[in-house]
């Protein structure tokens, strides 16, 4: 959604700036704070007129994994009075396409129908990297409609060797 996109970059473009030392340890705290409010069940609640912010903080601070350092509560304080928490799962991943830029890398999502190993995960890491001619950060998410093999998301590049794309392929030619 570009309206969202819009609302974000200069809150993700502000946190850049003000944590350059920390860029990681933001980063990790930004996607906590996104995971959180990505909720329906708490966008739902935020929206309500008769819940006061500070009670809204109190629970979305609460729901995460780890205490926030002070610029953290800060910046959550921010988008809560603003009424941007509905931005904020589009404010970490613009974030972490900045801190991306700077290093030279990019993010990949990597689409299996079973669990990978740490072992075979860094093999397919590094087989990506090669491939895509750049430093990968990987992450794995489990879709079982693939049957088997994987399908790499960097940016828009597709790489996809699942079973699923194979299949298919071969009900195009069939059918051609």
């Amino acid at each position: 959604m570009a309206e969202l996109a819009t609302i974000a970059r200069p809150y993700a473009e502000a946190l850049f700036k003000a944590c350059p030392g920390d860029l990681e340890g933001t980063a990790g705290w930004l996607d906590q704070l996104a995971s959180v409010a990505g909720s329906p069940q708490l966008l739902e609640f935020a929206a309500n007129p008769k819940v006061p912010p500070e009670q809204v903080f109190e629970l979305i601070a609460g729901l995460s994994k780890q205490p926030l350092p002070d610029a953290g509560k800060n910046f959550l304080r921010a988008v809560i009075d603003n009424g941007r928490l509905v931005a904020l799962p589009e404010v970490a991943l613009q974030f972490r396409a900045l801190c991306n830029a700077r290093s030279g890398a990019a993010d990949a999502v990597i689409y299996s129908a079973f669990p990978i190993d740490d072992a075979a995960l860094k093999d397919v890491g590094a087989a990506l990297e090669r491939r895509f001619a750049r430093k990968l950060t990987t992450r794995v998410e489990l879709d079982p409609s693939l049957i088997g093999g994987i399908r790499a998301v960097v940016g828009d590049e597709v790489l996809d060797t699942s079973v699923k794309a194979r299949l298919e392929q071969m009900k195009a030619a069939l059918t051609a």
